[in-house]
């Protein structure tokens, strides 16, 4: 093992055991991690993949990553965070589907949502990162949103998703940079830096 690939390997299990001693609730909403920020950044420092959206890493991409730390939370977790506890709504679960084509990278922005005795609720935004020349930098865009409640009433089937298409003069474009990726973990910054950690499924 190269000093470098050691050096890799501890910052991430730091890195892993500091978000794992976070509540969920806590590691996904609008609440940064000072010492959490630091370590990502470091290991941004020495990302094997300077290119983490070339060809050669479409099967390292692919897949389903779960969020795991957010340092200014999602546009999901910080509508949530303004709902109090004794609703007893909760974020269970936020993930990205991946899937790497010829005209882009596919995705298939997820969360799980809780309901109280009315079950789960899953929300899906589906859409598409368009990669620049850097192979770091994508445009994404959202081309329908859907909404699928799961075990209605704690009973053990899924009602049918409900899909909203958004016709493309109100598609926005966001700017998504890959600051970090190997087989195991992936970092993300939107426009304004902040900071999206997700793990392997």
């Amino acid at each position: 093992m190269t000093p470098e690939n050691s050096s890799n390997n501890s910052l991430k299990t730091q890195l892993i055991e500091q978000v794992e001693a976070l509540p969920l609730q806590q590691a996904i909403f609008p609440q940064s991690q000072p010492d959490i920020d630091k370590i990502i950044q470091q290991l941004e420092e020495i990302n094997p993949n300077s290119q983490p959206l070339s060809s050669q890493n479409q099967a390292l991409l692919s897949g389903s990553w779960q969020l795991i730390y957010a340092s200014n939370g999602t546009v999901v977790t910080r509508q949530f965070a303004e709902i109090p506890d004794w609703t007893g709504i909760k974020i269970k679960r936020v993930y990205q589907i991946l899937n790497c084509s010829d005209i882009g990278i596919i995705t298939s922005n997820c969360a799980e949502i809780e309901l109280p005795l009315l079950g789960e609720l899953k929300i899906q935004a589906s859409g598409m990162w368009k990669c620049e020349e850097d192979k770091k930098t994508a445009l994404v865009s959202f081309d329908a949103f859907g909404f699928q409640a799961t075990k209605p009433l704690n009973l053990s089937f899924d009602l049918p998703e409900l899909k909203i298409p958004v016709i493309e003069a109100l598609r926005n474009e966001a700017v998504w940079i890959t600051s970090y990726l190997d087989a195991e973990i992936r970092v993300g910054r939107g426009k304004t830096g902040n900071l999206f950690l997700f793990r392997r499924e």
